[in-house]
């Protein structure tokens, strides 16, 4: 019998639909849309899923199977999933109604379950924290439970967790892994910006301005409207999309409006202002439209299976080369390439992290 990834799941929202959706759609499809087809010799199909958390009272009790599709959560349903035998277990609220945030989760009045004795009942290996951008107080608690059960943790959201230090050397010392922090898409706006202002700083145009807008319809979009989460997130987008870019251009990057009708769907918005060959100008003014929840579907995948793969290697602390190469505001900066390079040499054992 092949050997599963033991996972659990922190916030059963839109990103985590995408995520058990993707490991039931690749058990039975090649996974051919991922970079790297196995990772430590293990497939997207053998994540498995054995506990979840989460606070409203619509997800809370129920199978994982039936919770990834009750509302809020409005990501769309590309399979059917199997009954997974995984109870939605209720967390502490903490700052999980927080802001604009209580205006669509419903807290259950069920009692807080103990989360490092339900991952260690459950003999998880991997904790993946999808909350929502400005949860916190959420994160950490979450993180500091994770490594009393003896867990690695990978870090979907801003909280400053894999970029900083102690938290990096409380893993370390525990002879665990942590990635983070915020994840990147496979192809969102973020990875798009960057990848564009690559190419042009490389071929030799030197960028004035630049901004993205990020337009849409899911959770994350409504959440992002609080000013402060907001301008959270356009700072690590901002210094993800520049990263370390030689470049001296202004960059301006946020979630600007939250649409209800546009569901799960996303529009980014991209501008770019630079000058080339005779001080000539050139600009660039385009759109990306996609489905927010599943454009981390692949990253997050890869990001359990290279997490595994230190587990199995004893690392503990900072993963730098995976949360380089999946998130946007890692321990350590890399350019796109360079990220590249350093995860493909973690997975070949040349890089030790």
């Amino acid at each position: 019998m092949a050997k599963k990834i033991r996972t659990a799941v922190v916030g059963v929202g839109n990103c985590c639909s995408a995520l058990v959706q993707g490991v039931t759609y690749y058990s039975r499809r090649t996974p051919n849309v991922f970079p790297y087809e196995k990772i430590g010799g293990y497939l997207p199909s053998d994540i498995e899923f054995v506990a979840a958390f989460d606070i409203d009272s619509r997800k809370v009790d129920r199978d994982l199977s039936e919770a990834i599709f009750s509302p809020p959560n409005n990501a769309p349903k590309s399979c059917d999933v199997p009954w997974l035998n995984v109870r939605v277990s209720k967390g502490p609220v903490l700052d999980g109604t927080s802001g604009l945030l209580g205006e669509i989760f419903e807290a259950s009045p069920e009692p807080d379950a103990d989360v490092s004795q339900t991952l260690e009942s459950v003999k998880a290996e991997v904790v993946v924290n999808l909350l929502p951008t400005g949860c916190d107080r959420a994160s950490i608690f979450y993180m500091e439970e994770a490594l009393k059960a003896g867990c690695a943790f990978i870090n979907a959201t801003p909280t400053s967790m894999a970029s900083d230090p102690e938290i990096c050397r409380a893993f370390e010392k525990a002879s665990l892994p942590i990635a983070g922090d915020d994840v990147m898409s496979q192809i969102g706006g973020t990875i798009l910006h960057k990848n564009l202002l690559e190419f042009l700083a490389m071929r030799g145009v030197k960028i004035l301005n630049s901004y993205q807008l990020d337009v849409g319809g899911g959770a994350e979009n409504l959440n992002t409207l609080d000013e402060d989460r907001k301008a959270l997130k356009g700072r690590i987008k901002s210094s993800a999309v520049k990263g370390p870019a030689r470049y001296d251009a202004q960059i301006v990057t946020g979630t600007t409006d939250y649409v209800d009708f546009m569901n799960n769907r996303r529009a980014s918005y991209f501008w770019i202002d630079g000058r080339y060959y005779l001080d000539t100008e050139v600009q660039i003014d385009i759109c990306l439209r996609s489905m927010d929840a599943a454009n981390s579907g692949t990253i997050i995948i890869d990001a359990i299976r290279a997490t595994k793969l230190a587990l199995e290697r004893r690392i503990g602390g900072p993963l730098t080369s995976l949360s380089a190469y999946a998130f946007k505001n890692p321990p350590v900066k890399a350019s796109i390439r360079d990220a590249e390079n350093w995860f493909r040499g973690f997975i070949e054992g040349r890089r030790d992290r």
